[in-house]
């Protein structure tokens, strides 16, 4: 690979690590491939975020590239995870300590599955106050951490896929594809209430994005590595 390769345009897959924000691995990856060529500038973008306590599929564009990455946004995405049942938290993920507790002693594998079925389809979500959806100039969790409260707006978005893949209460773990926009936590939170209790998203990994596949990704150390031999 040359810096032209890079400045005319590539797409490459990343399986982002856990604790690290999208924002840190283009960061990384603009930063060795203007280490490794000597470029002063370079464009390079990701096409959809994920939280920092997920892992998984990220398509990172560079150069010219970096003009598809709506298009690749748009693409229906999977997800594979867990869910915590009988519990909430503000940020209905990992990020924030359980606020609430509910009974579970009432579900069934049964329910469960069947409950899913509400899910199908075209629904109306909440996204958490803590993401990063910008709301009067500010970003919504900046309003959360700081104490302060908001409405926010419902928006419509599509699961094409909702499967309970695993039973082992408190924990479920499930497989969902679905459209540009949805937020696992907030299925999460919803998909508790649903059952008559409560839920948090406590494991999530994007597996695929449109036709690319979390299979064919590399780590930031594999990539980095390869710039290296050059």
């Amino acid at each position: 690979m040359t810096a032209d390769d890079f400045k005319n345009g590539q797409v490459l897959l990343i399986d982002k690590p856990l604790t690290w924000t999208s924002f840190q691995v283009v960061n990384k990856l603009r930063w060795k491939i203007r280490k490794t060529f000597g470029i002063k500038k370079i464009k390079v973008g990701h096409a959809g975020t994920l939280d920092p306590l997920a892992t998984g599929l990220l398509i990172i564009c560079t150069g010219k590239f970096t003009k598809r990455i709506n298009t690749f946004q748009a693409q229906e995405k999977e997800y594979t995870g867990t869910f915590t049942l009988g519990a909430t938290t503000p940020s209905y993920d990992l990020e924030t300590e359980i606020d609430k507790t509910y009974p579970i002693n009432h579900l069934t594998k049964e329910f469960i599955k069947k409950t899913t079925l509400q899910f199908i389809g075209e629904i109306n979500q909440k996204p958490p106050i803590f993401s990063a959806i910008k709301k009067d100039g500010k970003r919504l969790y900046e309003l959360a951490r700081a104490g302060e409260t908001t409405e926010i707006k419902s928006r419509k978005v599509t699961i094409s896929s909702f499967e309970i893949t695993k039973i082992d209460l408190p924990s479920i773990d499930f497989k969902i594809t679905c459209s540009k926009g949805t937020y696992i936590r907030s299925l999460a939170y919803d998909f508790g209430k649903a059952l008559n209790s409560g839920a948090h998203l406590s494991t999530l990994r994007r597996t695929k994005i449109g036709n690319f596949n979390i299979k064919d990704a590399q780590t930031i150390e594999t990539f980095t590595a390869l710039l290296d031999k050059i």
